[in-house]
């Protein structure tokens, strides 16, 4: 059989105010045209269909209009949520879900068995896919009651508990004439970040040996980290990455889906396929003259301008590189406050002494600043 597998869509994304939604409905009409193409058996979306908890309509409509094309293919269709995902909200579509023919599980449920789907490819292979949405270390010890595992096993590790939560829903896994699959999205040990996740949901606490993963499994397909890469486990475990990079640290990122070909006797076999609709991210470092030499490149830009900070600088540059998002001052550029630097007093002192203390000991002499920070004083005061 054959597997299209995606994540992290992060449809809704906001770019330092920059909306992407054309650019999700150029890269979702790439996965679907890949999808065509390819006539995959099993489309899986490893969460994080939406950027935030509370998309908007237009986000909710791109995503399910998405998540039909991709069934009209006619590949079965599995999308699971992350955590960027509101998962009863998920849930709440379930029913939609159901009469389009697309399978929905936005959050982890009382009954495992819910969690476990089964399907047979138009050839007349057999597969099951342990499907489990992001579980949040606040809930994985209520996730293991529902599973009635013992009040010892609930005071283990979030890694204990989330590879005894798969053991569950994959005890299944002993057909030998089956593909047998897994689908979560989680933060594994040992695998790289793509450079724009949201910190608290990937380390410490919230990640995971691939040890969790049964060694029979053909395939994991995984969602989570925003860089395609293959993790080293007992089995085939792989990370889709984002179709496209969501914010400036990704900007090395190739952004792909991941096909792959498998069947319940031979080994999964694995190939990348680029999805370039989506403009590239960059970073450009320069005086205002070596930046005015830029041939603007078509790509959201990250500036990084080598001239003392002075009121006007951001516009001066926005004419050059309009399509900038970001810009700050080169760290190189800003002065470090010497030994004898004077410290300011607060006491008896004014917010204009105040600032003008600090704008010496940053080595900033542009009255321009002074000049706005004083009117600024003057409208809040009065």
């Amino acid at each position: 059989m054959k597997i299209l597998h995606t994540s992290d869509w992060h449809v809704g994304k906001v770019l330092k105010g920059q909306s992407r939604a054309e650019e999700h409905k150029a890269v979702l009409a790439g996965v679907i045209d890949i999808a065509r193409a390819e006539q995959p058996d099993l489309v899986i979306v490893a969460g994080d269909l939406y950027d935030t908890a509370a998309p908007t309509s237009e986000a909710t409509r791109l995503v399910t209009r998405a998540l039909t094309a991709l069934r009209r293919t006619g590949a079965d269709v599995v999308a699971i949520g992350g955590n960027h995902d509101n998962g009863p909200a998920l849930d709440a579509l379930r029913p939609w879900a159901e009469a389009a023919g697309i399978t929905l599980r936005g959050g982890v449920r009382e009954n495992p068995d819910e969690h476990v789907i089964d399907g047979t490819t138009a050839d007349g292979e057999r597969w099951q896919l342990a499907a489990l949405p992001f579980l949040s270390q606040r809930y994985a010890i209520r996730a293991l009651e529902m599973y009635e595992l013992t009040a010892a096993e609930a005071n283990q590790t979030y890694a204990d508990h989330l590879g005894r939560v798969l053991a569950r829903l994959t005890e299944g896994f002993t057909e030998p004439d089956r593909v047998h699959l897994v689908t979560a999205h989680v933060t594994v040990t040992g695998a790289a970040a793509g450079g724009g996740e949201r910190d608290a949901h990937t380390v410490l606490g919230y990640a995971v040996p691939a040890t969790v993963f049964p060694a029979n499994a053909h395939y994991v397909a995984l969602g989570h980290l925003h860089r395609a890469q293959r993790v080293e486990g007992p089995c085939p475990v792989r990370y889709s990455g984002s179709p496209l990079a969501v914010d400036f640290g990704e900007q090395e990122n190739v952004p792909s889906v991941t096909l792959v070909d498998v069947s319940a006797t031979t080994a999964a076999r694995i190939r990348e396929v680029p999805v370039t609709a989506a403009s590239a991210l960059r970073t450009v470092r320069g005086t205002l003259a070596q930046l005015a030499e830029i041939e603007a490149p078509d790509a959201w830009l990250r500036v990084f301008v080598r001239e003392q900070p002075r009121a006007g600088l951001r516009e001066e540059i926005q004419e050059l590189l309009p399509r900038a998002l970001e810009i700050r001052i080169d760290p190189e550029m800003l002065a470090t406050p010497g030994s004898g630097a004077r410290i300011a007093q607060r006491s008896g002192r004014s917010p204009r002494e105040l600032f003008a203390d600090y704008l010496d000991s940053r080595g900033h002499s542009d009255e321009g600043v002074r000049e706005l920070f004083d009117e600024l004083f003057e409208e809040v005061e009065h």
